[in-house]
C-alpha cells in the first residue's frame, strides 16, 4: 500500500508489456528492387502510427506504399520508402537512426525527439507560436518587432490557409542579456498581439489572434497542423477538382473507411494521419499506393470511444478537415530562396522588401546551418496573381547584392492539389533540428 492507505501503483507497469516484447525494426534494402523495406512490428499504444510516420516524414523519405495492421495488441507496419531522388536508403546514419528511433531505445516520441536534438546539438531558447488572420504584410510585421528587440530568427516555418496563418518562430538572443528576461519577452508579446488583432478590426478576429512563448521540444509540422485545427480553417469547403476524399462504413468490422485520392507529394501520409489522430481517431488497417502522379490512401478507423463515423455531419467534418491538412502544404507562386550570412534583423529586411513590391508571403521556411541562413518564400502579387519579371528583376536589384538569390517558378498552381515541399538541401542531421521546436 502507498501511503495514506491508497493502492501502490508501479510507475513502470505501463511500460512492462514493451520491455516484454520491445519492438522489431528492419530496414530491408533486398526485398524489393526499387525501395527500401521499413517494417515495424511491436505492442500497439496510442498514437505509434503516427510516432512512426512522423519520424520517417523527417528523414525527407517518400512513402511509395504501406500495409497498416493494429487491430488488438500487436501493431504491424511495411513501408516502401525511397529518398527524394528516388532512390533506396543506403546512407548508414539514415538506416542507424531509423532503427534506433523506431526500436527499443525510441519508444516514445519525447526520447525520439531528445535524442535528435542531441544529435544536432539543439539548445533550448524561445520559440513564438503565433495563429491569426492573415493579411498582406503581416510576416514583415512580425519579423519587425523581433528584430526590434534584438532576437535573431534561427529558425521558422510559416504556413497560410483559408485566411489564416499560423507560424512558430525559433529565436536565438543577440544581446548581453539572458535570452529569457521577462520584461524583453512580455513588451514582444503585447506588440505581436497588437499586429495580429489588426486584421480587420472585428471581434472575432480579436478572440483569434494568439501569440505564445514555449520551451521544450515540440514537432513543427504537427503543432502547425493543430494551430490551423483550433483556429478551424477546414470551415471552408474546398474547392479541389482532384481531390477525392470519401467516408464509408464497413458494417462487418463496424469501420469508417476513409478514402483519399490526390496527387502524391512528399508527406502526404503524415498530414492525413495527423489530423486523424488530433481528431480523436484511431487506424487500425490502412493500405497506402502511389501510382504516379496519384495517390490513393484507405484508412479504416474508429473515434477513440470505438464508435465509427456514425453521422453524416460527423462524415461532413472528417472530409473537410482532411480536405484542410492537404491543402495547407500548398505552395502557390514564385519561390525566392535567399542564402546570406546570418544576423539579426535579416528577415525583418528581407520581408520589408517583398511587402514594397507589393509581394504576398502564402508560405516560407527559415533555416540557419553554421552563420549561413536561408530563406525559403512563396509569393504572389497582393491580388493573388503570378509575380511578373519586372518585379524579379527589381528584387534582384535590391537584394541580390547583399545575398544570393535563386528565383524558381512553382509547378502550375491552377491545380489546388499540387502542393510542393518547400525544396531543402538532402537530409542531415543537421536539417533534423527545424522540425522540433521549443514549445
Amino acid at each position: 500500500m502507498a501511503p495514506g492507505g491508497l493502492p501502490y501503483f508501479d510507475p513502470d507497469y505501463e511500460t512492462l508489456s514493451i520491455r516484454i516484447n520491445p519492438p522489431r525494426v528492419s530496414v530491408d534494402n533486398d526485398g524489393c528492387r526499387k525501395c527500401t523495406l521499413v517494417k515495424v512490428d511491436s505492442v500497439n499504444k496510442p498514437g505509434i502510427l503516427l510516432e512512426v510516420v512522423q519520424i520517417l516524414a523527417d528523414l525527407d523519405l517518400i512513402i511509395t506504399k504501406a500495409y497498416i495492421s493494429s487491430d488488438g495488441g500487436w501493431f504491424m507496419d511495411v513501408f516502401h520508402v525511397t529518398d527524394q531522388q528516388g532512390k533506396k536508403i543506403t546512407d548508414n546514419m539514415t538506416i542507424e537512426y531509423i532503427e534506433k528511433a523506431l526500436g527499443p531505445k525510441g519508444q516514445t516520441a519525447d526520447e525520439s525527439k531528445s535524442w535528435s536534438a542531441k544529435r544536432v546539438g539543439v539548445h533550448s531558447n524561445t520559440a513564438i507560436e503565433l495563429v491569426g488572420r492573415d493579411r498582406p504584410g503581416l510576416l514583415s510585421e512580425i519579423s519587425a518587432v523581433i528584430a526590434n528587440q534584438q532576437f535573431n530568427v534561427a529558425a521558422a516555418e510559416v504556413w497560410t490557409h483559408n485566411r489564416r496563418i499560423a507560424c512558430v518562430v525559433y529565436l536565438n538572443d543577440d544581446s548581453t542579456t539572458h535570452s529569457h528576461d521577462p520584461a524583453r519577452l512580455s513588451a514582444m508579446e503585447e506588440q505581436l498581439k497588437n499586429i495580429l488583432r489588426v486584421c480587420g478590426g472585428g471581434d472575432e478576429d480579436k478572440v483569434a489572434a494568439h501569440a505564445n512563448f514555449s520551451m521544450g521540444l515540440t514537432h513543427i509540422d504537427r503543432r502547425l497542423h493543430q494551430m490551423l485545427f483550433a483556429e478551424m480553417d477546414y470551415e471552408v469547403k474546398a474547392e479541389a477538382e482532384e481531390l477525392k476524399i470519401s467516408v464509408d462504413r464497413c458494417s462487418e468490422k463496424d469501420y469508417s473507411v476513409v478514402t483519399v485520392r490526390c496527387r502524391d507529394r512528399p508527406k502526404l501520409m503524415f498530414d492525413i494521419v495527423c489530423t486523424l489522430t488530433d481528431m480523436q481517431y484511431v487506424v487500425f488497417h490502412a493500405t497506402i499506393s502511389s501510382d504516379t502522379p496519384y495517390a490513393t490512401q484507405e484508412y479504416y478507423i474508429r473515434h477513440m470511444d470505438g464508435s465509427p463515423v456514425n453521422t453524416q455531419g460527423e462524415e461532413e467534418r472528417v472530409i473537410r478537415c482532411l480536405e484542410a491538412a492537404i491543402l495547407r502544404r500548398v505552395s502557390e507562386g514564385l519561390s525566392l530562396e535567399l542564402c546570406a550570412k546570418d544576423r539579426v534583423g535579416l528577415l525583418s529586411e528581407v520581408t520589408r522588401v517583398l511587402r514594397e513590391n507589393g509581394l504576398s508571403v502564402s508560405r516560407a521556411g527559415v533555416t540557419t546551418v553554421g552563420e549561413q541562413a536561408v530563406n525559403i518564400f512563396y509569393v504572389r502579387d497582393a491580388s493573388g496573381n503570378p509575380v511578373d519579371m519586372k518585379t524579379i528583376e527589381r528584387l534582384r536589384k535590391e537584394i541580390g547584392h547583399t545575398m544570393m538569390l535563386n528565383v524558381k517558378r512553382s509547378p502550375s498552381t491552377s491545380n489546388a492539389t499540387q502542393p510542393q515541399a518547400i525544396n531543402k538541401p538532402s537530409f542531415s542531421f543537421g536539417s533534423l533540428f527545424e522540425r522540433f521546436m521549443p514549445s
